[in-house]
């Protein structure tokens, strides 16, 4: 394992460096291994590893090359781990998470947010309001929470957050389920955030998202 982890760094900085970039192919599995001081094994089992986590793209029978190296194909490697964690206590974790991100998000589009966008975020809420089933509601409130960090501007935190909505999708279920007054409460908090976009007030705007996220993490931590 050492012997791979060394050979994952040794690629890892020729991209790094620059050397490789996205889209590059990579040079012959013998050439690379005798450059790099490695044995082919050890470049093979790198090679493998990296292409999990879609550094690196296998093509069957053309070679391998650097991916795009693009936030939303990285971050899926995240997203895995992340599927693969799906009790109450990792989804805890995870709105700690989001805790920390999603507000710095909605002081990020406070400031950049233009018209159309705060006119599909208000649609969003009526969306919400109307919705028919939980499920429907949910829908709507992972909708609502990517537009706004799209509209940050940052595509990386804008991936970040959408990566990290998956695992709290059922935490956000079962409270609309045992919560009679989840509706009103979300719809009325996304308004108010909205409205703080509109205005683009930046601390107001992050304010109110801590609100929002923080109701959905005490209600997960009073769960029996």
């Amino acid at each position: 394992m050492a012997v791979t982890d060394d050979a994952i760094l040794r690629v890892r900085e020729m991209i790094v460096s620059g050397e490789l970039k996205p889209g590059d192919r990579l040079p012959r599995e013998a050439d690379l291994a005798e450059r790099l001081g490695l044995s082919r094994n050890s470049l093979r089992e790198a090679v493998k590893a990296l292409s999990l986590v879609r550094v690196l793209d296998v093509r069957q029978g053309d070679g391998t090359y650097v991916s795009s190296l693009r936030a939303d194909d990285l971050l899926g490697a995240l997203s895995f781990v992340l599927d693969l964690h799906r009790g109450e206590d990792s989804a805890l974790e995870v709105l700690q998470v989001r805790q920390i991100l999603e507000p710095a998000a909605a002081a990020m589009a406070a400031q950049r947010a233009d018209p159309d966008q705060i006119m599909r975020l208000r649609a969003l809420c009526d969306a919400a309001e109307t919705a028919r089933t939980v499920e429907e509601l949910v829908d709507h409130d992972l909708e609502f929470h990517r537009a706004i960090a799209q509209c940050s501007g940052n595509a990386y935190l804008a991936q970040l957050l959408d990566t990290l909505a998956g695992p709290t999708i059922r935490a956000r279920i079962w409270r609309g389920i045992t919560q009679s007054n989840a509706v009103e409460r979300t719809v009325a908090e996304h308004r108010a955030i909205v409205d703080a976009l509109a205005a683009h007030q930046p601390e107001l705007a992050r304010s109110w998202s801590t609100v929002h996220v923080a109701g959905v993490e005490q209600w997960l931590s009073d769960l029996p």
